[in-house]
């Protein structure tokens, strides 16, 4: 096999592996999903999501998309004199629960992502969350017996244990939410 297609072949497979990834997604949850952010906008609420790393890029582009494409209100906390303050002042495992005593409100819904599921601080988060009676959205990979998966009303797991496809499915899955809210109106 020549380099060239040695290298085509990687990114075939690399390729199918993601969209045999991100099918195995009950759709039924993505509608739920969508139905939980079309009653925030109505109830005047905002979506809150929070990730680490990769994953918040992800709520960073998921939460613009919302607020400009679907016209709902929507936060991450990206700022880094945010976190900084936060972790300093808090802790490192408790900024993003403290973030939500600060910036969550009675009708907002929370969407927490993980890739590994393990993350100390957004547990902390969904626990505070679910204290506070939010609705609680997450999403986590790796093993799916992980401290994350299955604290949240809506639960999405991906079966995979790398962070560049389970980063990637989970970013198809939140954008094709936005998607089909875009859709509906």
């Amino acid at each position: 096999m020549t380099r060239k297609n040695k290298d085509a072949s990687f990114f075939d497979q690399f390729y199918d592996l993601i969209n045999k990834k991100a099918k195995r997604i009950d759709s039924s949850k993505l509608i739920d999903l969508a139905k939980l952010i079309r009653g925030v906008k109505l109830n005047s609420g905002k979506v809150i999501i929070i990730g680490n790393g990769g994953s918040a890029a992800i709520a960073s582009h998921v939460s613009i998309d919302l607020t400009k494409a679907v016209n709902i209100r929507s936060v991450n906390f990206n700022e880094a004199s945010l976190l900084t303050c936060f972790s300093n002042d808090y802790g490192y495992e408790n900024w993003v629960e403290r973030a939500l005593d600060f910036y969550a409100d009675n009708n907002d819904i929370v969407i927490l992502i993980s890739s590994s599921g393990q993350s100390q601080n957004i547990i902390n988060g969904a626990k505070k969350a679910l204290a506070m009676k939010l609705p609680l959205i997450t999403l986590s990979g790796f093993s799916e017996n992980n401290p994350l998966n299955g604290l949240g009303d809506i639960n999405f797991w991906l079966d995979s244990k790398t962070y560049n496809i389970v980063e990637s499915v989970h970013q198809m899955w939140l954008l094709s939410v936005v998607d089909f809210l875009i859709d509906e109106d």
